[in-house]
């Protein structure tokens, strides 16, 4: 696949990555975490706000892969 593709690919993989990851953390926090002190609302944040990086790290390294060349 040319890197245009995955390029395109990537930014829409990226753009709902991150909406379907903010909607079920969010999810999450209102159901666990509504009578937690703020200390915990702060650390869930956190982690929840910093752990996306991972599969979106994942996404971009994906599509920055140079092309093949056609001798390969």
């Amino acid at each position: 696949m040319r890197q245009t593709y995955r390029k395109m690919i990537g930014t829409f993989l990226l753009v709902a990555l991150i909406a379907i990851y903010a909607l079920v953390a969010t999810a999450i926090a209102a159901a666990r975490l509504a009578d937690a002190p703020a200390w915990a609302h702060f650390l869930y944040f956190l982690v929840t706000g910093l752990l996306w990086v991972l599969p979106g790290m994942a996404i971009v390294s994906w599509m920055l892969k140079p092309d093949k060349t056609r001798g390969e």
